[in-house]
């Protein structure tokens, strides 16, 4: 009689599958769908490792508005430099590449012209980035965020947080101040004259 060979089981331990893990590249990048069956998707690109982002929500919308509306205002319509929003994607580096989305960006005069990718995404590194902090957002997640653009050269990187109601300046080497709703936001060396107070930048 011949002996009945039992099937592995589905759940029995397997030797690791030996693969390199894939690096994406701002090629890759462009080519990505925005709208899958489930609903639409945004990307960066950490350091080639690929990361996908919820859209953001209406209050994190009526924030950027506010700070974009003011850079346009009191910085390029003046002759200071070229505002953009968003989620504008910025190449930091590359091999790997590193792409991320801001909400909102300055750059100055002396940047400019602007330099961009065969893709479209930004080149040049603005001297102010500006992050609006969504409710899924970590604060490690963002400090991340705020170390790159840092590291790439960025001057200031504002990070508003509607939930608090605050806005932090982060500036490379330097402490980092906190501005309640009463405080304005300043940044003579950035766009001379620019006023806005955190009360109305948070204004929903």
């Amino acid at each position: 009689m011949t002996p009945t060979v039992a099937a592995p089981s589905p759940t029995a331990a397997r030797p690791p599958v030996d693969y390199v893990p894939k690096l994406f590249t701002v090629a890759d990048l462009a080519l990505l769908p925005s709208e899958f069956p489930s609903g639409p998707v945004r990307y960066e690109l950490d350091n080639g490792r690929l990361i996908t982002m919820t859209p953001p929500g209406d209050v994190h919308g009526a924030v950027e508005g506010n700070l974009i509306a003011a850079l346009k205002y009191q910085g390029e319509f003046k002759g200071l430099g070229k505002a953009r929003c968003g989620e504008v994607s910025i190449v930091l580096w590359r091999n790997p590449d590193r792409v991320v989305g801001a909400d909102a960006v300055f750059i100055a005069a002396a940047s400019l012209p602007i330099k961009r990718t065969s893709e479209g995404y930004l080149e040049t590194i603005p001297e102010l980035v500006v992050e609006v902090r969504s409710p899924n957002d970590t604060w490690a997640s963002i400090q991340r965020k705020v170390d790159d653009y840092l590291a790439a050269g960025v001057k200031v990187v504002w990070v508003a947080d509607a939930g608090s109601r605050q806005v932090m300046e982060h500036r490379p080497g330097q402490a980092v101040p906190v501005f309640g709703e009463n405080d304005t936001l300043t940044v003579p060396d950035i766009i001379l004259g620019f006023q806005l107070s955190v009360r109305e930048a948070l204004q929903e």
